[in-house]
């Protein structure tokens, strides 16, 4: 068979049967999908860097960094936000990144499953942990440090 009869007659659809890469690949969902994943995982990676720098250069700018003075700075409603914004772009880029290792990595389905939920549920409970911690220091009463 030459290569103009093999381009003219395309292989039956046998071919494209599972044992083969397509039809491994047939229902693993959209190309689309793994886009629109990873400028995701870019955004919060940016958002993070970028309120990561914020928080570097407000802290070098106070007198000082002891308790009192640093809950003090909290208090503020310009600093309180950008604060809750790093929490939220952190441990969203946290909980991404550690689920595409897993899916990478973890080749027995049983326990992918078991370990991104296990992700899912540690980044909830430190995203929310460290987000009530912010909003206690924030609205606590002046006196209060």
């Amino acid at each position: 068979m030459t290569a103009d009869t093999q381009l003219s007659n395309p292989a039956p659809a046998e071919s494209l049967s599972s044992g083969t890469p397509l039809g491994r690949a047939r229902g693993l969902g959209s190309a689309r999908e793994g886009a629109h994943h990873w400028g995701v995982e870019r955004l919060a990676a940016a958002a993070t860097l970028a309120l990561l720098v914020w928080l570097a250069v407000s802290l070098l700018r106070l007198p000082a960094l002891d308790h009192a003075t640093v809950t003090q700075w909290l208090k503020a409603p310009l600093v309180a936000v950008p604060m809750l914004l790093l929490i939220l772009a952190m441990f969203r880029h946290l909980q991404m990144g550690l689920i595409v290792v897993i899916e990478d990595y973890a080749h027995d389905e049983g326990n992918r499953l078991i370990l991104i939920a296990l992700v899912n549920l540690a980044s909830i409970f430190g995203g929310a942990l460290a987000l009530f911690s912010v909003l206690k220091i924030a609205f606590a009463p002046l006196g209060a440090g």
